[in-house]
C-alpha cells in the first residue's frame, strides 16, 4: 500500500536511496557496533551517517490465564531509573530463530513459560541511527515453572509483576510506562482485543 501511495516530494530527489561508498567501524561492544558511513546524497553531495549496528532483538507480551498482562520492572542505568517493560532480550546472533528466543527470554526474566506464542509484527526502534528491529510476540497458555527457569544474566536484576489490560493503558496516560516497545506492545494488544480479533491461533 505505501508504494502505491503518491507522495509529494519536498524536495527533487526525495525518491531515491543514499549510496554508501565508504564504511567505518569505530567501535565493537557486547551488545552494539558503531560504525561511519560515507554517503552519497540524491543531489550528489555527500554526508556523513552514524551507525549503531545491533542484532535485533524480541519482546512479549505475555497474558495469564485471568487476562492480566505480566511485566518486569528493572533499573535503567542509561535513564538512571526503574522502568517497568514487557519481557524482552537481544538475539544472541542475526541469524537465530526469533520464536526461540522469545521463549527462552520470556523463561529467563519471568519464570513464566507458554503454550502458545505468536509473532505479530516486526518494527525498527531507532531507524534514524540504529538498525536493531524488535519482534513482538504474544504469549498465552502461561505457567510458572521456577525450577525451569533460566537464570537471567548476571548483570540483570528483576521484579516481576501483572496488571489488567485497563490499568496498563493507564498507566501509559500517567507516564508510569515509558518504555517504547512496552508501549507499542500494549497499544497494539489493546487494538485486537477492542476490534475481538483472535490473536493466538488454535
Amino acid at each position: 500500500m505505501m508504494n502505491d501511495k503518491n507522495y509529494q516530494m519536498l524536495r527533487q530527489g526525495a525518491d531515491c536511496p543514499e549510496k554508501t561508498i565508504d564504511s567505518k567501524t569505530v567501535f565493537r561492544g557486547r551488545i552494539l557496533n558503531l560504525r561511519i558511513d560515507e554517503v552519497v546524497l540524491p543531489d550528489g553531495g555527500k554526508s556523513a551517517r552514524e551507525v549503531v549496528e545491533h542484532s535485533g532483538a524480541v519482546v512479549i507480551l505475555p497474558v495469564l490465564p485471568g487476562g492480566n498482562l505480566l511485566f518486569v520492572k528493572q533499573f535503567r542505568h542509561a535513564v538512571s531509573d526503574f522502568l517497568l517493560e514487557l519481557p524482552a532480550g537481544k538475539l544472541d546472533h542475526e541469524n537465530e530463530d526469533i520464536t526461540d528466543c522469545a521463549r527462552r527470554e520470556l523463561l529467563e526474566e519471568t519464570h513464566y513459560s507458554c503454550e502458545k506464542l505468536e509473532k505479530m509484527i516486526t518494527f525498527y526502534t531507532s531507524p534514524g541511527f540504529c538498525n536493531e528491529k524488535i519482534h513482538l510476540f504474544i504469549a498465552d497458555g502461561l505457567s510458572y515453572n521456577p525450577q525451569k527457569g533460566l537464570s537471567c544474566d548476571e548483570d540483570e536484576f528483576i521484579s516481576i509483576a501483572d496488571f489488567s489490560l485497563n490499568d496498563s493503558l493507564k498507566m501509559i496516560d500517567e507516564n508510569k510506562i515509558s518504555d517504547a516497545k512496552t508501549i507499542l506492545g500494549i497499544l497494539y494488544y489493546s487494538t485486537l482485543a477492542k476490534n475481538k480479533v483472535n490473536i493466538l491461533k488454535t
